[in-house]
């Protein structure tokens, strides 16, 4: 059964980058936000850290690009990264015009600073950056009668022109499975904007929300996009290691802030392996942690704020400093155990300086896009910045082309499910998913070689089969069209992987440990190889 809306633009997802685009778009455009699951469930709520800008006397937007292009190896669009780094303090005075609270110091916004820069510029609300913006921006969005929103709405593909039987092959709308209902809806629009976060739940352990499921990479990639610089998952270096804690971060502010990691008899490491130490970007220190906790034969390390009072720390840390406490650990007192997760997908689906991508009236916005900012690895705080610019910059060129940005180009035909059944064994969902994200983990993880992404390839591919099968005679649930595109995710991240013959960034591998002249990005091309 389906039904159908029509709207000027339609927003998948209700992270920074997705809610930021509605509301640049809503005075002009009747705009529908559709979430998978509630508007507040994404990854951009548990951002703790903080969004980089140049504000501070002493800093440069010179300086901010050429640590965004040293962290990213050689791989960042110079073009993309100035564009980003320039728009910045525009987007924290729109913020601050919305009212968000960020902290202040002396009456003075209060910069912190982050692995792999070189001043400090990450403006924060204490340690839960994400969240304060995010209730802000919900409250906007709610109280703004042009956006429509669309809870326990699961994306399942994108609709081209032709199955509309247009002459022009353009993005025309989309369908998700209401969930709460039990039903495909169509939803038909000018314009679509993908703001779908990341694809970290394709690794077994990550500091990412369940919504990372890579559903809007899939998704574009289907409908005939290319994809970029996939092989470069950033791996968080501090996630808290505990069998009570569920991918909880400690934010690389703590490291900012004078954090030092230990082994377990208190030997500092990172000064044997970086020069910059514990300030090191995030793929420096995320090998690092491996490579001692692989010698020593760890279930972790440890990463210790101690030295500084309690006041500090709960003026600086207080949400970090909460959960420890409720799992038992006084950070004031001892130090944090942490491992490395899976954390930021820095490629994604390709676009230009206002998020187009390949396919006419299809936008990407934040972590589901590669824009060439990030290059190899992404600069701390980096992420929010880019969320914030892509958004207003998208919305500008949909608000530039018009009358052509208004209204659905034809009826989206109804979800055909005549062939299909009730899935009769989900068992088999739930242990493809388990036999993925393990083998993602154990084959593509932080440190790799051509024989484990050899063998990452031929599992994805029997695994892809069988997904495949049975999302052609099941009907549709959210396991079902999560999974389906976490393997597509992975295919294409180990495709990527195996063809960079070289270590850079977040890419290292044992068997091609130096680099190659020139560095080029990783695309992808459906229907190419």
């Amino acid at each position: 059964m389906s039904s159908a809306h029509e709207f000027d633009v339609l927003i998948v997802g209700s992270g920074l980058a997705g809610l930021s685009a509605a509301l640049h778009l809503a005075p002009t455009h009747r705009v529908a936000v559709i979430t998978k699951r509630g508007i507040a469930d994404g990854a951009s709520s548990q951002a703790q850290g903080g969004i980089a800008t140049v504000l501070a006397e002493g800093d440069s937007f010179e300086a901010h690009v050429r640590d965004t292009l040293i962290a990213g190896a050689g791989l960042c669009d110079l073009a993309a990264t100035r564009f980003v780094v320039e728009h910045g303090p525009e987007s924290i005075a729109w913020l601050e015009g919305f009212g968000v609270p960020f902290s202040r110091e002396a009456g003075q916004l209060h910069l912190t600073r982050e692995g792999g820069h070189s001043a400090r510029r990450v403006v924060h609300v204490a340690d839960a950056t994400g969240a304060a913006i995010q209730q802000v921006l919900i409250e906007r969005v709610l109280a703004t009668p042009e956006i429509a929103v669309f809870e326990h709405h699961v994306l399942i593909d994108l609709v081209r022109g032709v199955r509309c039987g247009l002459d022009d092959d353009r993005c025309v709308g989309l369908y998700a499975l209401d969930e709460r209902q039990g039903r495909v809806r169509s939803f038909g629009a000018a314009c679509t904007l993908l703001a779908t976060g990341g694809a970290g739940k394709v690794y077994l352990y990550t500091t990412n929300p369940d919504t990372a499921t890579g559903d809007g990479v899939a998704a574009a990639w289907r409908a005939g996009c290319r994809v970029a610089n996939m092989e470069f998952i950033q791996f968080h270096p501090t996630c808290l290691y505990h069998p009570h804690a569920k991918s909880f971060l400690i934010s690389e502010a703590v490291r900012g802030e004078g954090g030092r990691l230990l082994l377990p008899d208190g030997t500092r490491f990172m000064p044997a392996h970086d020069a910059r130490a514990e300030l090191a970007p995030r793929d420096v220190v995320a090998r690092a942690i491996d490579f001692e906790m692989k010698r020593h034969g760890l279930d972790c390390v440890h990463l210790d704020i101690s030295h500084q009072s309690p006041a500090f720390l709960e003026e600086h840390f207080p949400t970090i400093r909460a959960r420890c406490l409720e799992l038992g650990i006084d950070i004031t007192r001892e130090p944090i155990p942490v491992v490395p997760a899976a954390h930021y997908t820095c490629g994604g689906v390709v676009t230009d300086l206002a998020g187009r991508t390949d396919l006419r009236g299809l936008f990407a916005v934040g972590e589901v896009s590669c824009t060439g900012l990030h290059g190899a690895n992404r600069l701390a705080s980096n992420s929010l910045l880019e969320c914030m610019v892509f958004a207003r910059a998208a919305a500008g060129a949909i608000a530039a082309a018009g009358d052509a940005a208004r209204g659905a180009p034809c009826a989206i035909p109804a979800w055909d499910e005549s062939r299909v059944s009730d899935p009769d064994e989900m068992v088999v969902v739930s242990h493809n998913w388990e036999e993925l994200r393990r083998s993602m983990w154990d084959y593509v993880g932080i440190v790799r070689t051509d024989k484990r992404l050899e063998r990452a390839a031929h599992r994805i591919a029997l695994l892809r089969s069988e997904i495949q099968e049975f999302y052609a005679n099941c009907r549709v649930t959210r396991d079902l069209l999560e999974l389906r595109n976490l393997v597509e995710v992975a295919g294409l991240i180990v495709r990527s992987a195996r063809s960079r013959r070289e270590s850079r960034g977040l890419h290292f591998s044992r068997d091609h440990p130096g680099l190659l002249a020139p560095a080029l990005p990783t695309v992808l091309v459906p229907g190419a190889g």
